[in-house]
């Protein structure tokens, strides 16, 4: 079990006892210093500020109606010429427009451990926002983190670790941003279910109670690295944190933010988030999509001296020194130019570039994680003769609608809008109208096209001269008895707004099972917006492999079947861990409340024990392990090199070891491999992530890998002090291929 240190600990943060947990106010809110990347960016923004009226001011900080269908507006200053800003959904590409790539979900890109194509999706999907005239990007999606396996925006984010979402989400900020737009990484903290994640009918919404150490360590990790990385924009959340809404929270905003992490961008409101004009003191800064009232309530605080000029003075520069970081008074085009309603005549901006194309392919092959594959059954050895395709989600939806099917997850749920969280609704667990390249709603986009599995397979099969069978609706169909290989496709689907039933449905576990019955070479193959559990037919003999193919966007059938024959390797792995049971998640699903309870609580009494460091320390062994995936070749890992530097008594940024390791291809074919390594710190979970790098090896070849890990990889944070704390104690370093395939170890005092 985790360290009952670590609990006591928890619990005395939050007192025991969720009324007992509370934010502090801190106050006031700091100004931004316009240090380091931001220097030149400030010193124009002030230089403009300085000359705008109370009201301009206040204009820049709030939304307002537009001839676009923008997801949010701000106001401008024609009398100086700056233009204002267009706001915009984000995860899978530009959402709710035409002519605009559906890249490969976040799920599916943290399933990659891919620095380098990560980047790359961040770069050109930046590209499309500029084109349409989108000046804020709405994402990398920082929160939830994953904290129970059924949340229903776990799937727009990178991965449950905070360090693999964390770099992966610096790596999409510095795409967004060279490619001049505004990065806005969400949502600061601990929005981690959609169950009460807003208030309705006189129920506040879920107070999520999150000691000090646990926020650090875990869920502030990936929001830090994006403040590292430069980030513009964060966004505030729905819900409360301490029994304080996100968007009112002085202590995140102020305290956390703009003080500890010394951040100089702006922070934006949620669509609608709860807030009070006391908010801009306590660190907001701009508000969406509407303003009105707060912006002429704004204006007489200030003459009321309840909101001090100087406070609206820097709401205001945040936002126009974000706009002058990303060169957006450069060339930029007029905001919301390519966002017109698509049911009225409009100017058609094609958005796409030819540069994109094989990111977005090599992006969809590389999120998908071979996770059986007995007797290499995979790639096929020779064209097979007679495939057999059964499954809801082998093709494309019947229609093609851009607010409700793709949004929404093309399946019989809710209708479309914000979800009335005060009924009993629930979303679907398998989306059976076809295949999913997306989860639903704000992070998802209209696709010009959709390869999907059986037509990919279809125009293999043209070309080779094999026969394709298909059965796409018989929950139990016959089998071709001279089928080579029988291919079933399902899926699990979630959307912003519902949390999720569960992590498997029964039509799809017998779909699977019916076919594996009648065919000895069945293969599954699951898109998933998230965990999906298999153990109802894993084990089945004749299913001989098991791919799990996330949310792979536009490219998903191409991509699937270039793996199938080998043109491509499986390179992915799991970036959370996948239990035998459902029992073995805690915690496992969203915070309730009792009956007539107004005020529901959530309290992380876990700590920072979720996923994989939860699993390690109570000892249960999953049925894949977080970081694991099959190749079509194998790898060995050796000369494990520890060098460990003195340690800094002022900064956590300075690198403490410098780790090298040789990873050699000892199969038979080319391969991509990515090498894990962990850190074991004292009082801490069994093993963290800290380090990933992948690799491209020939058969025979070897190549060395180096991690520069930095003391705040080894620290821990002191609650008293207020700061990163380097333990003296035994430190274990592990590297190998997985969180529990680490071959290579070496431990060091401090």
């Amino acid at each position: 079990m985790w360290s009952p240190g670590i609990l006591l600990l928890a619990l005395q943060a939050i007192g025991g006892a969720a009324e007992l947990a509370s934010s502090p106010e801190v106050l006031p809110s700091p100004k931004g210093s316009g240090k380091g990347i931001w220097k030149t960016a400030y010193a124009k923004a002030q230089k403009l500020v300085d000359e705008f009226t109370l009201e301009e001011k206040v204009n820049v900080t709030r939304g307002f109606t537009a001839d676009n269908v923008c997801a949010g507006n701000t106001g401008t200053v024609p009398r100086l010429g700056w233009p204002g800003l267009c706001l915009h959904d984000a995860g899978n590409g530009v959402r709710a427009t035409d002519l605009v790539n559906s890249y490969p979900s976040a799920l599916h890109s943290g399933a990659s451990w891919d620095k380098n194509l990560t980047y790359q999706r961040g770069l050109y999907m930046g590209k499309e926002f500029k084109a349409k005239g989108v000046n804020v990007l709405l994402g990398p999606n920082a929160g939830p983190l994953g904290r129970t396996p059924l949340g229903g925006r776990n799937w727009e984010g990178f991965s449950v670790d905070p360090y693999l979402s964390g770099q992966l989400c610096a790596e999409s900020i510095i795409g967004h941003q060279d490619a001049g737009v505004i990065a806005n990484v969400k949502h600061l903290i601990g929005n981690e279910q959609e169950t009460f994640r807003r208030p309705y009918f006189g129920v506040e919404a879920a107070s999520s109670n999150i000691d000090d150490k646990t926020l650090h360590e875990l869920y502030l990790w990936p929001f830090v690295d994006s403040v590292r990385a430069g980030v513009a924009s964060v966004m505030c959340s729905y819900n409360r944190i301490n029994n304080t809404y996100g968007c009112e929270n002085s202590k995140l905003m102020n305290g956390v933010l703009k003080s500890e992490l010394s951040f100089d961008g702006f922070v934006l409101l949620d669509w609608n988030a709860p807030h009070t004009l006391e908010s801009a003191n306590a660190g907001l800064d701009m508000v969406m999509p509407q303003g009105g009232s707060f912006g002429e309530n704004l204006t007489q605080a200030v003459a009321n001296g309840s909101v001090s000029e100087s406070r609206v003075t820097d709401m205001a520069t945040r936002i126009v020194a974000a706009w002058y970081l990303t060169d957006q008074d450069i060339d930029f085009p007029v905001p919301g130019i390519g966002m017109q309603n698509l049911t009225l005549p409009h100017k058609q901006v094609d958005a796409r570039i030819p540069e994109s194309r094989p990111v977005i392919l090599e992006g969809a092959i590389a999120g998908h994680v071979l996770v059986k594959n007995e007797n290499n059954t995979l790639p096929f050895r020779k064209n097979p003769k007679m495939l057999s395709v059964f499954g809801y989600d082998a093709t494309v939806p019947a229609t093609k609608n851009t607010d409700k099917l793709f949004e929404l997850g093309y399946t019989s749920s809710p209708a479309m809008g914000q979800a009335v969280l005060g009924t009993e609704e629930h979303f679907d667990q398998a989306a059976k109208g076809g295949t999913i390249v997306s989860g639903g709603r704000a992070a998802a986009n209209s696709p010009p096209y959709i390869s999907d599995p059986l037509g990919a397979l279809q125009h293999r099969a043209a070309k080779d001269g094999s026969w394709v069978n298909w059965d796409l609706t018989s929950f139990d169909p016959g089998v071709n008895a001279a089928s080579d290989v029988c291919l079933v496709f399902i899926n699990a689907i979630a959307t912003e707004g519902w949390d999720r039933d569960g992590l498997h449905d029964d039509f799809s576990d017998g779909l699977v099972l019916n076919v594996a019955s009648k065919c000895a070479n069945t293969i599954v193959i699951i898109h998933a917006a998230g965990i999906r559990l298999v153990d109802q037919w894993i084990e089945h003999p004749n299913v001989t492999a098991t791919i799990i193919a996330h949310l792979p966007g536009q490219d998903s059938g191409q991509a699937l079947v270039k793996l199938l024959y080998g043109e491509a390797s499986f390179s992915g792995k799991l970036p959370y861990t996948l239990a035998k049971n459902e029992t073995d998640y805690d915690p496992y699903g969203p915070c309730g409340r009792a009956p007539d309870d107004p005020n529901p609580q959530c309290d992380f009494t876990e700590g920072v024990y979720v996923d994989y460091r939860a699993f390690d320390a109570r000892k249960i062994t999953p049925r894949y392990e977080f970081g694991f995936g099959l190749s079509y070749t194998t790898f060995e890992y050796s000369s494990l090199a520890v060098k460990v530097e003195r340690a800094s008594t002022s900064d956590i940024w300075q690198t403490l070891a410098t780790v090298k390791a040789t990873v050699t291809n000892t199969g038979a074919v080319r391969g991509e491999e990515v090498a894990q390594l962990y850190v074991a710190i004292p009082n801490s979970p069994p093993k963290q992530l800290r380090g990933f790098e992948k690799v491209v090896l020939d058969k025979g070849e070897a190549a060395e890998i180096q991690f520069d890990l930095t003391q705040r990889d080894f620290s821990v944070w002191d609650v008293v002090q207020q700061q990163w704390v380097l333990q003296s104690g035994n430190y274990t370093i592990f590297v190998g291929a997985s969180s529990r395939d680490l071959p290579l170890s070496e431990t060091f005092d401090v």
